[in-house]
């Protein structure tokens, strides 16, 4: 039994944690406070990125259930928070952890006071748990849109919970566990490349195939535009905001590694963008909003791996390379015949599987040690051939382990009853928003069928030079097509497939 206390230094106020183990020895950590104010800061910048997620997958997805994104992404930061508490972090972050998973000792918790923590000592282990918590819960929500347009809201949140103990707690402890065998055989994953990112694509990717595709897919019924630019471009901004507290908080200290991934984020995240937008420039002749926010995502996913060990140089070929082949990326699902809606898998699955061999070949073991205590090998621009090998080894296990071990957890909570995730075709009709929440993030349902029915009156009235108090008939199938291929509704009703 050890007992314990805390002060503070007079001169600069740093935290001075005293502690006295069974036999009488004293020990004295000092943590430095503007440490632990940057991981305080970054953890709250990762927790805007789940929320900003939520913005960007409704954007994209019809009206009729862009609110049930939102509200997964807010759910999802809930449940997870839950599930991080009461075993997650000691599953994954345990001192006495095996090379594949950790053990209960911090279940609920317990212990986890002022002791260096494992990830760094330069903070306590609290702040290390509630930093790696918001990693965990945007990890579950990315995964989460797998499931857009066609899965039952309640059972999606039990899954979250189980997944994030089957599926990520493992490969994290593996990845940044100081006893995991991807940590020991020296691969390099600075930020989420792997446990993040390949991690929640593949299971968007399971999820895909497990739900089947939507009603009406392969007709001109799914061919529809973002919903809502404005909620992509705002989603992607506080993403894009966030991941300075993404890349650069994972240095856990208030350094100049910290800031080298600031300045590599922001590079990548930038070249992109662009990069992308001009790959979509070549097919319409236009700009798009759209594709500039997928493609600065898509740089911000493939720098996440590198940003502690690469150079601002070599960051540009991240965004660059990234952007590219995310986009390409996305013929995927036609290639394979899957219906994966939000693009999760082309975006996050392969954007990180890019950013873990370019880590292995541009880490410099000069940027690394950024922070006067890293020391690695580096990768190919510092002769070191074998680190891209490791780099494969372990984007390969998280690949077929994420794939499998979502699948499984998919069917077998289709067979208990009440967790069957695929939504009935009512709820697909009617919209997620209305079926299960009863709410809207548009309010159009009430006021859109009036408005188009009066829009069709009068141009009736107005072809047929007659005012509407003469009482229009109800309009055929050939008057209800709209100048654009849209259709009226008819009276009494608005349309369900938006």
């Amino acid at each position: 039994m050890e007992t314990t206390n805390l002060n503070y230094t007079i001169e600069s106020q740093d935290l001075v944690y005293n502690v006295t183990d069974a036999e009488g020895v004293s020990t004295q950590v000092i943590y430095n406070l503007g440490d632990m104010a940057w991981v305080i800061t970054a953890m709250a910048l990762v927790w805007l990125m789940i929320p900003g997620l939520g913005l960007f997958y409704s954007g994209l997805l019809r009206r009729k259930n862009a609110l049930s994104m939102i509200f997964l992404s807010l759910a999802g930061i809930a449940v997870g928070s839950f599930q991080w508490f009461f075993w997650g972090y000691s599953l994954a972050f345990s001192d006495g952890a095996g090379p594949f998973i950790g053990n209960l000792w911090y279940f609920g918790f317990k212990g986890v006071y002022a002791q260096p923590s494992i990830g760094s000592a330069r903070i306590p282990a609290l702040l290390f748990a509630i930093y790696q918590c918001m990693f965990a819960v945007i990890t579950g929500v990315i995964a989460v849109g797998g499931f857009a347009e066609r899965a039952r809201i309640g059972p999606i949140m039990v899954f979250l919970f189980v997944w994030l103990t089957i599926v990520y707690c493992p490969v994290a402890c593996w990845t940044w566990n100081s006893n995991g065998w991807s940590f020991i055989l020296g691969g390099l994953d600075f930020a989420g490349g792997g446990p993040v990112h390949i991690n929640s694509g593949t299971a968007a990717l399971a999820i895909a195939i497990y739900l089947g595709k939507r009603r009406g897919y392969g007709t001109e019924r799914l061919a529809y535009k973002p919903h809502n630019t404005a909620f992509c471009v705002i989603g992607t901004a506080l993403l894009w905001f966030g991941w300075f507290g993404f890349n650069g908080g994972s240095a856990l200290s208030a350094n100049l590694r910290a800031v080298e991934a600031l300045v590599v984020t922001n590079l990548a995240a930038s070249t992109g963008g662009i990069t992308w937008m001009l790959i979509d420039w070549r097919l319409e002749r236009k700009f798009s909003a759209i594709g500039f926010c997928s493609g600065a995502i898509s740089g911000l996913v493939a720098i996440t791996p590198g940003s502690g060990y690469v150079s601002a140089y070599y960051s540009v070929v991240f965004g660059v390379v990234g952007a590219a082949g995310c986009n390409f990326a996305t013929k995927l699902k036609y290639l394979i015949n899957v219906d994966e809606s939000l693009d999760v898998f082309a975006s996050h699955g392969i954007g990180g599987m890019i950013g873990g061999i370019l880590t292995g070949l541009f880490a410099q073991t000069a940027y690394a040690a950024y922070d006067g205590i890293t020391e690695i090998p580096g990768g190919w621009v510092d002769r070191n051939w074998i680190q891209l090998g490791y780099q494969v080894a372990d984007l390969t296990a998280i690949f077929a382990y994420s794939l499998v071990m979502t699948t499984a957890i998919l069917w077998i909570m289709h067979f208990i009853p009440g967790l069957r995730l695929r939504c009935s075709e009512e709820a697909e009709i009617v919209g997620m928003d209305d079926y299960y929440l009863g709410e809207f993030a548009v309010d159009y349902i009430g006021a859109d069928p009036e408005l188009r029915l009066t829009h069709h009156e009068l141009d009736k009235a107005q072809s047929m030079g007659s005012g509407l108090g003469e009482g229009p008939s109800t309009p055929t199938e050939a008057e209800m097509i709209h100048h654009h291929g849209e259709k009226y509704p008819a009276p009494g009703g608005g349309r369900v497939d938006q």
